[in-house]
């Protein structure tokens, strides 16, 4: 057993809520820019900090006059857009608490959350959400208001509550004490039903408070970070509450295929994102320079920033390394960071795996990814590396008010600030990974001397062999997923006699790896996941991830499923995470090929994996 505490940076306040952050801001910086909105011709439009407490209580006393009560659930659907943290302040304003639905829900999904957690209201952004609701609406007896962002109904519901006084509003706005509930926010789940982690109002400010001391470099006077990610998951929602209390100038981008004309004008100082976009912005790049015939420059640069960053680490930068690096930052890392903005230093990463490549080349590129781990359950951050604490491969110390332990059987267990109250209606579940004020997280990692955590997979995601052998499918997922030609991998082999993997293609990239590998670019996808070139690269990544591990770990047999794997197809998560029972189940026959000598599919691939 090991165990790491960060003391509070910050002492609780006793009598604080989440409002309290907005209205500490608006007294501090009351004319200072703390969110931006397009202004419809390719620019932002400010809007201040005192601005923003304005909308938000005319917005809470149009809740107030439609009849939401003190403790009221109610309902958003929303895309990543400047409405959403208008909702969810005015909505604690109001006294009541927000249960986010994810924009991507399906009908089923957008009842279970509303239902469950008995809910009076719901917020849609668009018709496509309204249909959706619609469908299950008449299941919904107790939801009695329905409005839509895209009909103006905020600013409907704004001119409707001007004849609430300003006394019953701060009433209601200072109500809830530190332990009250100020959200239920439904876990996506890779498996079962998701269920309701209830965050409290301290979970927030407390949260929010020790990690803008942490985090005082990336969010300093002056900051600014463009969300894109969905504000319906915890990691960006807790972003934007923590931007409130800091200050931090935010702008948002639903859509990814404008983020880059986004980042252009926007020009943050940090981002939010998942690996996942880091991976796709080298990916892409490296792609386009293969197209334009400097792939063979564009590697060099890249070994070469990643020495770089590893001689950083090592405290000496040799010349002949200084020279080099100061060639390809002309030819090749100054386009890339003018691409993303060319104002962004810090990166926040989370939700899965960076990889210690990828950490370096950004490195290089003077953008310094901040890798963090946590959970719903945590408010999001439990750990993050810092500017002043940072080390490439792991997900840093814990915050500030955090203690963080590894179990004997290497569990992480997490206790602090940010820990959730429990499940909602679910006391046996809370009693399951709630225990002495210990959260279970369910995560295997490791701490160093130094308290730096890394995590090395799932505890239920572990698979056994036939001979006994312990197999964590993240070591070798992660890195082939960062292979341009790969969306999703999954590794299985529990109870079999050796490890396989189910791969499937990049719809994105494929065409212009398939362009610049010679072949026809608008190839079928199930023609694509049997051509030899593409068999002979995944087999490349493949090899590259087994190098990583023991004979006995290592993959030797895979197949590319002439399929996607998507939230619509029901087996991704809205935060792109893999229901792997979902897949087990419904792909159980291709995994039957890999454990045939004689399979049925010619896609199946045989691995030699290296001897240890």
């Amino acid at each position: 057993m090991n165990e790491h505490t960060v003391p509070l940076a910050v002492e609780p306040d006793v009598n604080a809520n989440a409002t309290d952050l907005l209205i500490d801001r608006a007294k501090a910086t009351p004319d200072a820019a703390l969110f931006s909105v397009p202004d419809g011709v390719g620019g932002w439009a400010d809007v201040t900090a005192a601005e923003f407490l304005h909308q938000v209580r005319a917005l809470a006393k149009g809740l107030i006059a439609s009849g939401i009560a003190p403790g009221d659930v109610v309902g958003l659907m929303c895309r990543t857009r400047y409405e959403w943290t208008l909702v969810d302040f005015a909505t604690w304003f109001a006294g009541a608490l927000l249960v986010p639905v994810y924009e991507t829900s399906s009908p089923s999904q957008v009842h279970w959350n509303l239902s469950d957690s008995g809910a009076v209201a719901v917020i849609l952004e668009t018709a496509d959400h309204f249909a959706r609701f619609d469908e299950v609406h008449p299941e919904l007896p107790d939801v009695a208001n329905v409005w839509q962002i895209d009909l103006g109904d905020l600013d409907k519901l704004a001119a409707a509550g001007a004849g609430v006084a300003d006394e019953e509003l701060e009433r209601r706005r200072s109500a809830a004490g530190p332990s009250d509930l100020a959200t239920i926010i439904y876990t996506s789940g890779t498996t079962g039903r998701p269920r309701g982690c209830m965050l409290t109002h301290a979970n927030f400010v407390e949260t929010s408070r020790n990690a803008a001391v942490a985090m005082a470099d990336v969010v300093a006077p002056g900051s600014s970070t463009l969300l894109f990610i969905t504000t319906a998951h915890v990691f960006a929602r807790f972003i934007a509450v923590m931007s409130v209390h800091a200050g931090v100038r935010v702008g948002h981008q639903a859509d990814t295929k404008q983020l880059l004309p986004s980042l252009a004008s926007f020009r943050p100082s940090f981002l939010l994102a998942v690996p996942r976009v880091f991976e796709k912005v080298y990916n892409s790049a490296e792609q386009k320079a293969e197209a334009g015939g400097r792939g063979a420059i564009f590697r060099r640069a890249v070994a070469v920033a990643i020495a770089h960053s590893k001689a950083l680490d090592e405290g000496v930068v040799p010349l002949g390394l200084r020279l080099r690096f100061a060639l390809f930052d002309r030819l090749v890392y100054s386009k890339l960071k003018k691409a993303m903005g060319g104002n962004i230093r810090y990166a926040v990463s989370g939700s899965a795996p960076l990889g210690t490549r990828l950490g370096h080349f950004f490195r290089s590129l003077d953008i310094r990814i901040l890798e963090g781990y946590g959970l719903t359950e945590t408010t999001a951050p439990a750990s993050v590396n810092l500017v002043t604490r940072f080390k490439i491969g792991t997900v840093g110390p814990a915050l500030p008010g955090v203690t963080l332990r590894t179990d004997d059987d290497g569990e992480v267990l997490i206790k602090g600030e940010n820990v959730f109250a429990g499940y909602w209606k679910d006391p046996e579940g809370t009693a399951e990974v709630l225990r002495d004020g210990w959260f279970r997280t369910g995560d295997l990692g490791s701490l160093d001397s130094d308290g730096y955590l890394t995590i090395t997979g799932r505890k239920k995601e572990i698979i056994v062999t036939a001979g006994g052998k312990n197999v964590a499918p993240a070591v070798l997922e992660d890195p082939i997923r960062a292979n341009p030609l790969v969306a999703q991998v999954v590794v299985v082999g529990d109870q079999k006699p050796f490890i396989s993997a189910l791969v499937t293609l990049d719809t994105e990239m494929l065409p212009v790896w398939l362009n610049n590998a010679g072949e026809a670019a608008d190839m079928p996808l199930a023609e694509a996941a049997e051509h030899p070139k593409v068999l002979a690269e995944i087999q490349r990544a493949v090899d590259e991830a087994n190098t990583a591990v023991s004979r006995a770990e290592s993959i030797r047999k895979f197949v590319v499923l002439p399929v996607e794997l998507t939230e619509q197809s029901g087996h991704l998560t809205p935060k792109m995470s893999v229901k792997r029972a979902v897949v087990l189940k419904d792909f159980a026959p291709q995994i039957g090929d890999l454990y045939t000598v004689f399979p049925s599919t010619e896609s199946v691939r045989t691995v030699t994996p290296p001897t240890r």
